[in-house]
C-alpha cells in the first residue's frame, strides 16, 4: 500500500499518513486545526512486513484502508490530550 507521509508543525513527532496526496477530505475537520502547518516529509510503500519506527504497518495500513488516514502521536501525548485541546480551542 503506497501511503503520503506529512509533518505536523504543532508539535514534535506528529504526522500524517495518507492514503492519496495531499487528501486531507476524509479527515475531521477539528483533527486538521489541531496538526498546524502540514509539510510534505515522504511518500512510503508499506506493507505488512514493513518496520516503522513508532508505528505498527498493520495497524497504519487499516487506518489508511478504512479512513483514508492515520494520525502518528508523540509517544509523550494521548488521544485524549489532543481531543480536549482541540476542543478548548473551540470555547
Amino acid at each position: 500500500m503506497n501511503c503520503f507521509i506529512y509533518r505536523c508543525s504543532r508539535k514534535a513527532d506528529l504526522y500524517i499518513y495518507l492514503a492519496e496526496k495531499d487528501d486531507f477530505s476524509r479527515m475531521p475537520a477539528e483533527i486538521i486545526r489541531g496538526l498546524g502547518i502540514t509539510e510534505f516529509s515522504m511518500e512510503l510503500e508499506i506493507t505488512a512486513d514493513t518496520r516503522l519506527a513508532k508505528e505498527d504497518a498493520s495497524t497504519v495500513m487499516k487506518n489508511l484502508d478504512e479512513k483514508s488516514f492515520h494520525l502518528q502521536l508523540p509517544s509523550d501525548t494521548s488521544v485524549e490530550s489532543i481531543m480536549l485541546n482541540i476542543a478548548r480551542s473551540k470555547t
